[in-house]
């Protein structure tokens, strides 16, 4: 007779992004004022603290092969995947729209107002990944910054 074995608890830990550039994008996510840990591992990888799950840079065809995956064709249109910075306020999902921009994002999207009452924009980092600033009903954010979602 077999046994059951326990689910684990589910867990989103490590978000990775493959970076063409990871000198350029080590660059950017710093300027962003993420808070780089392990510098240790040099130009190898990067890990960042977000406050939530950490944010990790490594170079794209690494990450490609490190996943059995092929290099190419790399997209260059959207990957069906955002990123989110949660903000507390309309303002404040302004501002994040125009310091990323100063920092060296690609504005995808102007903020405007959603059809959920929430407010958001969209950029782009060194190498396309989409963030999107927003505030949204239901969805705050701590001061520990982490997320915190209505019942």
């Amino acid at each position: 007779m077999s046994k059951e074995v326990p689910a684990p608890i589910p867990r989103l830990t490590v978000i990775t992004l493959g970076v063409s550039d990871i000198r350029a994008s080590i660059v950017f996510y710093d300027a962003l004022g993420f808070s780089r840990r392990l510098k240790a591992t040099g130009e190898a990888v990067a890990f960042y603290d977000t406050g939530g799950p950490v944010l990790a840079l490594f170079p794209w065809d690494l990450l490609a092969a490190d996943a059995s995956l092929p290099d190419e064709p790399r997209p260059t249109t959207f990957r069906g995947t955002t990123l989110a910075w949660n903000c507390r306020t309309r303002e404040e999902v302004d501002a994040v729209l125009a310091f990323a921009v100063g920092k060296g994002a690609r504005l995808l999207r102007p903020a405007c107002e959603t059809d959920y009452g929430g407010y958001r924009g969209y950029f782009a980092d060194p190498d396309g990944h989409a963030w999107e600033a927003v505030v949204a009903p239901g969805i705050e954010v701590g001061e520990d910054r982490r997320v915190h979602l209505a019942e």
